[in-house]
């Protein structure tokens, strides 16, 4: 039976047989949430919106990590 909120279908459905999570769990919130993406990007809908949000993740990543080098 599929759970919507704690097991949605398209998080286990990657070939690997991990679930994201296992992954991103060790990442900071940015790089976690750009490897979501990309992970299930072929699993849903959409995989150009969900790349686009990726590379949304990452440049915040980077704006970060330059404000943080600049003091």
């Amino acid at each position: 039976m599929s759970d919507p909120v704690n097991h949605p279908k398209h998080y286990t459905q990657h070939p690997s047989g991990v679930e994201c999570i296992q992954i991103t769990e060790h990442m900071g919130f940015n790089l976690g949430n750009a490897v979501k993406y990309i992970w299930r990007a072929d699993l849903k809908n959409d995989a150009i919106e969900d790349l686009k949000k990726a590379r949304w993740y990452i440049e915040r990543e980077m704006q970060k990590r330059e404000r943080e080098a600049l003091t």
